[in-house]
């Protein structure tokens, strides 16, 4: 998968969910589909409903999607079907979202682009909702969606529901589809000790945005108030962008409440799941765990494992695949059945089906546990501890294999990738000092103290991680600019251009490794200082990493130097690789000094 080309992601729901094959025979036209990576399929019993996440590139998602459609009304006849989500047609809805290098209003015209298709080829009856909607009225799908499969027929007769594209005649066996272009929605449903649905709804009128219609005596039963134009009055819910119903899952046997977080940032996940708590509390009701339908991002479950983290007043800065454990575990997300990020989260899933090795861990600072400060879809990037696959990337290699492939006779790794390891190890040190800081006897009341420090120390190690490829990458790139053809004229100046830009890469990469290393010593020297003194010696020896680190990639800023025809900008480089250089020293000296001190 090219890294740079707009990416969509489809998530089409179809009314199956407990015919194997009729799933399987749907959801095969996906995978023929050249370009599309197929990444979750989840159907539902008590729902009779399967959520498909597949993505890539646009035009082959689109297409995938009309097969989708396709099948869906060949296969499924919606006078037979029944379950407890809200439906309307046999596809029942098919979002489009964007992943990456791709607008909203692009996706848009995408989703329009494909409804348009479907009414023509298929005759489908289309609605276009949320961005796609081409009417106020239509936006959202609860609206779109009102009255059902049931009331479809006399929906129809209505001149304002006439569908956006197709006929608008009802077709019994297919009804109706709804094409829309969203924002990432998480689908999530809570866990409840009961199995009554009607106390479940209660909970999700609590919680929901829309909330609960409002009576005239208060009461459940009672007459609705209603506003000046005949509409019903709503007393809403606690939550913003959050949509929710409650129900019975016959093959679980317990209720849930049924939410669609429709903006994260607003409504991050683990704020949700700790309002349906307290709320389930309130009317003498336990949370007992989670469930996800579909894929969630990343950030998501940073977020929630750093929410929690924090009301234990434990360090957020740990890596990535601990903080998922810590929310997986905090959510019961395992309630039901296995919880697997690999397949589960949503930049684990596509680089596991794209063939590509996988980035590495975000690096990013967890943020606030308020509403509205969620970093989802900031936080993107791959821990290899969880997915493990086989990578031509340094950074996934065990340490046995990092140093055989360094000690082969090929010249990359070599000793910029390797000094961009020592900072890395020495940054993790830090990183190291300050979590236990954080958790040492006696010192609980300094925990965010050092939460704090074990951040910093863990984004610099993330980066420098990077790094250690990013040199490799600029030494091949080097060494495929000499191979270039060097014949006529033409060719030679195309060489020499290729080869001055490679040759300030493998300038700017060490140097990058040197800045990032001395800026790491600001964490170093702090956990000299002021970290847990059982653990000073693990600060100096973090520090000598450094030293090592700095020195090492500036041997490899001159030796590139050489090349660089600018001399102007090649002095630049070397005058600020020599004033990085002296820090490091005077720096590193005065940290082991503090550790001599305490030794």
């Amino acid at each position: 998968m090219n890294t740079n080309q707009p990416l969509i992601e489809c998530v089409p729901n179809f009314s199956e969910g407990r015919d194997p094959s009729i799933i399987k025979r749907i959801t095969d036209v996906v995978e023929m589909v050249e370009g599309v990576w197929l990444l979750d399929v989840d159907p539902g019993k008590a729902t009779n409903r399967t959520v498909v996440t597949f993505v890539g590139a646009p035009d082959p998602v689109c297409e995938a999607a009309f097969r989708v459609a396709q099948k869906c009304i060949e296969l499924i006849d919606m006078t037979k079907h029944h379950g407890e989500h809200p439906r309307f047609g046999a596809l029942d809805v098919c979002p489009l979202v964007p992943v990456s290098n791709i607008t909203m209003e692009e996706v848009v015209l995408h989703a329009r682009k494909l409804a348009e298709r479907l009414g023509r080829e298929l005759g489908m009856m289309i609605y276009c909702y949320e961005n796609a909607a081409q009417s106020p009225q239509r936006r959202n799908l609860a609206d779109v969606r009102a009255g059902e499969y049931e009331g479809l027929k006399d929906k129809l007769a209505r001149p304002e529901w006439k569908p956006d594209f197709g006929p608008a005649a009802f077709n019994p066996r297919s009804g109706a589809t709804a094409v829309g272009a969203r924002d990432f929605l998480v689908a999530y449903n809570v866990n409840l000790n009961t199995t009554s649905a009607r106390r479940a709804n209660a909970i999700a009128y609590d919680i929901r945005e829309k909330g609960r219609v409002k009576t005239v005596d208060g009461k459940p039963t009672g007459k609705p108030v209603l506003d000046e134009h005949g509409q019903k009055v709503c007393i809403p819910g606690s939550l913003k962008c959050v949509k929710a119903i409650g129900w019975f899952i016959e093959e679980y046997g317990i209720a849930q409440i049924s939410i669609n977080l429709t903006n994260l940032s607003v409504t991050p996940l683990h704020v949700a799941f700790d309002d349906c708590c307290r709320k389930a509390d309130a009317r003498g009701i336990r949370v007992t765990g989670s469930e996800l339908v579909g894929l969630m991002p990343l950030g998501t479950l940073l977020d929630a494992g750093c929410y929690f983290l924090r009301k234990q007043q434990r360090s957020t800065g740990i890596s990535d695949p601990e903080i998922i454990k810590i929310a997986v575990k905090s959510l019961g997300l395992g309630d039901l059945y296995p919880f697997d990020p690999a397949s589960k989260i949503i930049e684990y899933a596509i680089a596991a089906r794209s063939g590509n090795s996988e980035p590495p861990p975000s690096g990013g600072r967890c943020t606030s546990s308020e509403p509205g400060a969620s970093t989802t879809g900031q936080n993107a990037g791959i821990a290899s501890t969880i997915v493990r696959r086989k990578s031509s990337r340094l950074v996934d290699y065990t340490v046995r294999e990092f140093i055989e492939e360094t000690a082969s006779e090929s010249p990359a790794p070599g000793g910029g990738s390797v000094s961009a390891l020592a900072g890395a190890l020495g940054a993790a040190l830090a990183n190291m000092v300050a979590n236990l800081s954080a958790h040492k006897a006696g010192w609980d009341h300094r925990w965010e103290e050092f939460s704090d420090w074990a951040e910093k120390a863990k984004a610099r190690y993330v980066e420098l991680l990077r790094l250690i490829d990013d040199d490799t990458a600029a030494f091949n790139a080097l060494m495929a600019a000499f191979g270039l053809p060097k014949g006529s004229d033409a060719e030679k100046a195309e060489r020499t251009k290729a080869i001055q830009i490679a040759t300030r890469r493998a300038i700017e990469t060490p140097l990058r490794v040197m800045g990032v290393a001395l800026d790491s010593l600001e964490e170093i020297e702090a956990m000299a200082r002021i970290g847990n003194p059982n653990s000073v010696s693990d600060a100096g020896v973090a520090a000598l990493c450094v030293r090592t680190a700095v020195a090492g990639a500036h041997l490899n800023v001159r030796i590139n130097l050489k090349g660089l025809a600018d001399k102007d900008l090649a002095a630049k480089f070397q005058s600020s690789a020599c004033e990085i250089g002296s820090n490091a020293d005077r720096r590193v000296a005065a940290i082991l000094g503090v550790v001599e001190s305490k030794l």
